[in-house]
């Protein structure tokens, strides 16, 4: 009687579990979706084998979280130990940049700017001073009046700076190559690099906070490139493939799609060019 007894009360105990949990269940939902690439030249084709990561926050952000927690170059403390003029380190702190290359960086120079930092004043002169078929002014004052006649010398020295200056304002088209002159100072491409070198651990770090933070469900796309994703709570999420780009023909495309689950329901999504993500080109 009493096994009796138990064995009922086991029964009831599960039929009630299954009672809970049904609308629990029930409160799930799931995601279907299918991906498809299509190239320049071609018809649509299935992306097979790829994992799909079902994310509750964008990837793209995921990577903005990943850039803010590592650590940037200091650009003041780099710029202090470069090895040019204090006035030079001054404009590059104004405008917080050590580029000095490009029709950008020599249109964005003005009058002051050349004339007051000496080695854009010295390419400068290296551009136009040395064509001696051009009316660009030349110095009437020498150097040994500098001890001898001091006065005179930067009488002459003053009127030459403002003859440079008029020429230089009636001349905008003179500053072209400026930019070439100053390649052998020019600490741009270190600058960048250093900064390059952050890319792979930002990379990392996205990565690994993205399958661990804010993984929800994962899938692999089949040889229809279909997948699906099940038992996932209601909400709003992203499904893409992180930072792996599914390569078809000369098309290569990842996703990071925002999508809205309702409970009890199967959510469908279409994968495509429309909706992917296309890889930077280099400098954009």
């Amino acid at each position: 009687m009493i096994k009796q007894l138990r064995l009922a009360g086991a029964f009831a105990l599960l039929a009630a579990v299954v009672v809970c949990a049904s609308p629990l269940r029930a409160q799930t939902c799931a995601v279907d979706f299918t991906a498809k690439v299509t190239p320049a030249a071609g018809v649509s084709e299935p992306v097979r084998g790829l994992p799909f990561y079902l994310l509750n926050k964008s990837f793209t952000e995921i990577l903005a979280e990943a850039d803010a927690a590592e650590p940037k170059p200091d650009f003041d403390a780099y710029v202090d130990k470069l090895r040019v003029s204090a006035e030079l380190k001054a404009w590059m702190k104004k405008h917080h940049s050590v580029s000095l290359a490009g029709e950008e960086f020599v249109r964005g120079l003005t009058a002051d700017d050349i004339m007051n930092v000496p080695e854009f004043f010295s390419a400068y002169l290296e551009r136009n001073g040395s064509d001696s078929t051009m009316d660009f002014p030349k110095p009437k004052y020498k150097e040994r009046d500098k001890q001898k006649d001091p006065a005179k010398y930067e009488k002459q020295r003053q009127e030459y700076l403002e003859a440079v200056r008029k020429y230089l304002l009636a001349n905008t088209e003179s500053t072209a190559g400026l930019d070439l002159t100053l390649d052998p100072i020019n600490p741009g491409p270190a600058w960048a690099l250093l900064n390059a070198r952050r890319g792979p651990s930002i990379q990392r770090r996205a990565l690994e906070i993205a399958q661990t933070r804010y993984m929800v469900a994962k899938a692999q796309s089949d040889l229809d490139g279909h997948g699906r994703m099940e038992n996932v709570a209601p909400g709003n999420y992203w499904i893409g493939t992180l930072d792996i780009f599914a390569g078809i023909g000369d098309a290569h495309i990842r996703w990071d799609v925002p999508v809205s689950l309702d409970a009890g329901l199967t959510t469908r999504v279409e994968l495509s060019n429309s909706n992917g993500i296309v890889p930077q080109k280099p400098g954009s």
